[in-house]
């Protein structure tokens, strides 16, 4: 079976930083889009890259669900004019939605920690769970897959709490205005380097701790759990 195509990274950095960022901070003044077409045309390259890929990859998860979502809600709250205070709590909202479905898949067939740090596309899992069976260590890595799942969720609570902040000090101006959408174009470029960076920080971190755990518990090598680009093609 061929494996699940990958995320464009270029495509989506240009489709939901990029693009919105210009649209926001340059195209929303009142002699361009205005402020309600620019918010418009801002949010529809973020709404359409989520579709895009959902439907290039076939693959629907909680991330890409939640990702469009918040979206719509944005476009949503702006239709609404509703304060910055609740632009604030939605830019927090979805990262603890996240944590929560975290710790939620932990009581079903398939935990998120799993199915992103601990996969078959990276790991050798058969390996692994004939290594975890043969040393009676099983227990011990599920275990070490729930502390994990805590760790992400940890993180995505960090990182709602920055959201938070960085909304409330940005989003000043009354809602619908060009001034507004500017402020909004600012923090969606602020997200970056302020949020996504240290949450990537941490995952790296959290990953790296999980893969310490695995080759301890299964007394394997790095490279003998790590899939080579042999067997992902067999």
């Amino acid at each position: 079976m061929s494996p699940p195509k990958r995320e464009n990274l270029f495509l989506n950095i240009v489709c939901n930083i990029v693009v919105p960022t210009i649209v926001l901070t340059k195209l929303s003044t009142e002699d361009r889009l205005g402020p309600t077409w620019g918010m418009v045309v801002a949010l529809l390259f973020p709404l359409g890259y989520g579709v895009y890929d959902l439907v290039r990859r076939k693959k629907t998860n909680v991330f890409s669900v939640v990702g469009i979502a918040s979206v719509l809600l944005t476009g949503g709250l702006n239709y609404l004019k509703a304060d910055g205070f609740w632009f604030a709590v939605k830019e927090a909202a979805v990262p603890l939605l996240f944590g929560a479905a975290v710790l939620i898949s932990n009581h079903t067939r398939r935990p998120l920690v799993r199915e992103v740090l601990c996969n078959e596309q990276v790991l050798d899992i058969e390996r692994i769970e004939a290594a975890l069976v043969e040393r009676g260590t099983r227990p011990a890595f599920d275990r070490l897959l729930n502390n994990a799942s805590y760790a992400v969720a940890g993180s995505f609570v960090l990182s709602a709490a920055l959201n938070y902040g960085l909304a409330r000090y940005l989003l000043k101006s009354p809602v619908g205005t060009s001034e507004f959408n500017a402020e909004l174009g600012r923090m969606n470029m602020l997200n970056w380097p302020v949020i996504v960076l240290p949450s990537m920080v941490v995952t790296m971190l959290i990953f790296w701790k999980l893969m310490s755990g695995i080759t301890r518990l299964t007394g394997l090598g790095f490279e003998a759990i790590v899939r080579s680009h042999e067997t992902k093609a067999t």
